[in-house]
């Protein structure tokens, strides 16, 4: 059958044919994490010739002019082998109009990243397992009046405006803690549910003490199994990870296209997911 069908944005109400795609690729459903990309993203997808749901599909995130984030592309197996991939990865790059685009890729998609002119910049590795809970703690909940600190905060460190995707995370966060400076927050965690675990991201501090208390705190207070997204920039935290009995999942490539990323990102230290940044 061919594959002439446009690539056309979903809407949320398609969201039932995006999980049932990547459930066939025995990826977890994540119902709720595939509510929030349709918030803050645009999910674009194929329709199968065929007519059983779709033939693939893909999630762009802008954030500014400066950077998007491309995640969550996924091809039907019997559509494999058929261009559909670069298809989808080209649709996303035009509509991006960013100077910078950030993937993390399996081994499968790298090559075709590659040939779009993505490169390898470091590599993620996912990290599960359960913390003790603290009963002394030196974050606080987020209050109402923390936002504004937050945005200008997260826009210095990730180099461009997440403004709606903050505003939204505290909706679908079980927890969103703070931790001040003398001008105000000086970092900042959230911790979201996602089929079973708790995700812990984004994770933006000073310095690299302050990033492994938030997520100490935000772990243990999390309700079983917690995943952390880790870069192997920082091997010691991979370390501290793995010291707290935490167990590797698997590693993806980070990749970029165009201009280096913006911002201060020594004081990022966990993505909110890594389809998103």
């Amino acid at each position: 059958m061919s594959l002439d069908a446009p690539v056309r944005r979903l809407d949320v109400a398609e969201l039932p044919s995006c999980v049932e795609l990547a459930v066939s690729r025995d990826w977890l459903p994540e119902e709720h994490k595939w509510r929030i990309l349709f918030e803050v993203g645009d999910v674009f997808g194929v329709d199968a010739p065929d007519g059983a749901g779709l033939a693939g599909m893909v999630v762009l995130t802008r954030f500014g002019t400066e950077v998007a984030g491309i995640g969550m592309m996924v091809v039907a197996e019997r559509y494999e082998r058929r261009g559909l991939g670069a298809r989808l990865m080209t649709h996303a790059l035009q509509e991006a109009k960013t100077a910078s685009v950030w993937l993390t890729a399996t081994d499968y998609g790298r090559p075709l990243y590659a040939r779009l002119g993505f490169r390898t910049i470091s590599h993620s590795t996912q990290f599960y397992g359960r913390f003790e809970r603290r009963a002394v703690k030196t974050s606080r909940p987020l209050s109402t009046s923390d936002m504004s600190g937050i945005l200008r905060l997260d826009k210095e460190v990730f180099g461009a405006p997440r403004t709606e995707l903050l505003n939204s995370l505290p909706s679908y966060a079980d927890q969103f803690r703070v931790i001040d400076g003398p001008d105000g927050p000086a970092g900042f965690a959230a911790a979201w549910p996602n089929s079973g675990t708790t995700v812990v991201g984004p994770v933006v501090a000073a310095d690299q003490d302050m990033a492994l208390t938030l997520i100490a705190e935000l772990g243990g207070d999390a309700p079983g199994t917690v995943r952390l997204d880790l870069d192997h920039s920082r091997p010691d935290v991979l370390e501290w990870a793995a010291e707290h009995g935490m167990e590797r999942g698997s590693t993806t490539e980070v990749m970029v296209w165009g201009d280096p990323l913006p911002g201060d990102r020594t004081r990022l230290f966990n993505p909110v997911m890594i389809a998103l940044g």
